[in-house]
């Protein structure tokens, strides 16, 4: 058994407590699996639908509070993949924009993939890529079916 000194098990515990920030690992559109999240890529807004604006009185104050929700097609040179912008992420999903989406999830709506970000993750503005993006590979029109596996016995 290797002995430490107070000093030595001091200096351990301080390693523990230090969060120390991960390095973003980009990914590529066509990477994107049902039911992840965590990712970070770079994207080029194609297009930006509004689906959804309705604004409702809250009970707590008698000002609207408006939802907004926008269906962005966006994409790299691997695919292109609808991306759920709600609110304010609707004001930087211009068609043209250059965005690098942070800690993106994957959501499934009607049996295909959508891409968002929730509170946790962020969407920055970045320089136009210089990519071209690979229209013809749509991961959000692959229709997948919920499958449940029975245990074997």
């Amino acid at each position: 058994m290797a002995t430490t000194t107070p000093n030595q098990e001091h200096q351990q515990q301080g390693n523990i407590n230090k969060t120390e920030k991960r390095k973003p690992v980009f990914i590529k559109v066509d990477q994107l699996k049902p039911g992840t999240n965590g990712h970070t890529l770079i994207a080029k807004v194609l297009t930006s639908n509004t689906v959804l604006q309705k604004g409702r009185a809250t009970a707590a104050s008698t000002r609207l509070r408006n939802t907004r929700i926008a269906e962005c097609l966006v994409g790299d040179e691997t695919g292109t993949i609808l991306f759920t912008a709600r609110n304010d992420q609707v004001d930087l999903m211009k068609p043209g924009t250059t965005v690098i989406l942070r800690n993106a999830k994957i959501d499934m709506f009607k049996g295909s993939m959508r891409l968002a970000v929730d509170k946790w993750g962020r969407i920055e503005v970045t320089e136009p890529a210089t990519f071209t993006v690979k229209e013809d590979n749509n991961l959000s029109l692959v229709e997948y079916e919920l499958v449940t596996v029975a245990a074997e016995e």
